[in-house]
């Protein structure tokens, strides 16, 4: 995929993490040198189409999005940092999964677990621990070692996306509320580069309740889902259809297309049980394009390098679509 290096928008996530985290002790480890990508360099194609217009524009010709599970990682670059993610939109990824946390006295940041320790030094729960002692907390890459990387607010990777043009999906974590989420989204501006993540039918309603214009990820396979979230206040045009991880759904794809509705899938998952690890178990990405050729429009990936440097269609795409 082509790499595109916006040096301004590197200077500004480097001043905005400067003035928002707590400085890295002395023995950080230092992060690795962005290693060089084999695709060409280009421009950029800014994000000015409506998210609804983006996404009907890719269903329509063809086009595709890859979404990195968790903001994207590497060695050296852990999960939920906005490091990282800069490192992955350097790499041509437009789409960044990422999972939203509060800690106690009420700030939004970058989290999955509930517990630090993981992909965060040290112990302790979200919930029990407030802001300053997170924000001088390291995070840890995949191989489990202490990067000189803290913990994101959302605000900063709110105003980052705004400013490159990326889009984020919202992973509500228990110790937040949508509402408080979708705050945050508007105080920043941010509307036109977050897509709200539902698990259930009753999510789905409550994140059109307090976010009636988001784009959202809600479960769907054909009409009769699509009339139940209707149902519930929730508009079709502003639906992604997530239709799971297991295995692909054709006819689902299909159904989903005659609704004018955009399928997503996911091959993430668990080590080694996941279907990214199947996909390249012989090297050959061409179940990614299959998935593409059958209609699915957002792919959710632990591997959105190799699949973005796989696929066409996703450069294509928001060529054709993301300035329309």
């Amino acid at each position: 995929m082509t790499r595109l290096l916006l040096l301004a928008v590197s200077a500004l996530v480097l001043v905005a993490c400067s003035e928002t985290v707590a400085d890295a002790p002395a023995d950080s480890a230092k992060a690795p040198a962005l290693p060089e990508s084999s695709a060409p360099a280009g421009p950029a194609a800014a994000l000015t189409s409506s998210l609804p217009d983006l996404f009907d524009c890719l269903r329509e010709t063809g086009g595709v999005v890859v979404a990195a599970h968790r903001g994207g990682f590497a060695p050296g670059y852990p999960e939920n940092s906005l490091e990282t993610m800069q490192y992955t939109f350097e790499r041509g990824i437009r789409v960044f999964e990422i999972d939203v946390a509060e800690s106690r006295d009420g700030v939004l940041f970058l989290h999955h677990d509930d517990r630090f320790g993981r992909t965060i030094e040290g112990e302790g729960y979200n919930s029990d621990t407030d802001w300053a002692a997170i924000a001088a907390k390291r995070l840890k890459d995949i191989d489990g070692k202490v990067t000189a990387f803290h913990p994101p607010k959302l605000t900063d990777v709110l105003l980052w996306a705004k400013e490159t043009g990326a889009i984020v999906e919202l992973d509500r974590k228990k110790t937040t509320s949508f509402a408080n989420i979708w705050a945050a989204v508007k105080a920043a501006g941010a509307e036109n580069n977050v897509i709200m993540i539902s698990y259930s039918d009753a999510e789905a309603a409550e994140i059109a309740r307090v976010a009636p214009t988001a784009m959202m990820t809600a479960s769907a396979r054909g009409s009769r889902d699509i009339e139940t979230l209707e149902a519930l206040g929730v508009d079709r045009t502003n639906v992604i259809a997530w239709t799971g991880t297991r295995e692909p759904d054709p006819p689902a794809f299909a159904r989903l297309l005659r609704e004018g509705v955009e399928p997503a899938f996911g091959t993430l998952g668990r080590k080694g049980e996941r279907l990214d690890d199947q996909y390249w178990a012989d090297d050959d990405g061409s179940e990614y394009q299959r998935l593409v050729d059958d209609g699915v429009v957002l792919i959710a990936t632990d591997e959105p390098y190799r699949v973005a440097d796989w696929l066409t269609a996703d450069d294509e795409g928001w060529a054709a679509c993301a300035t329309r």
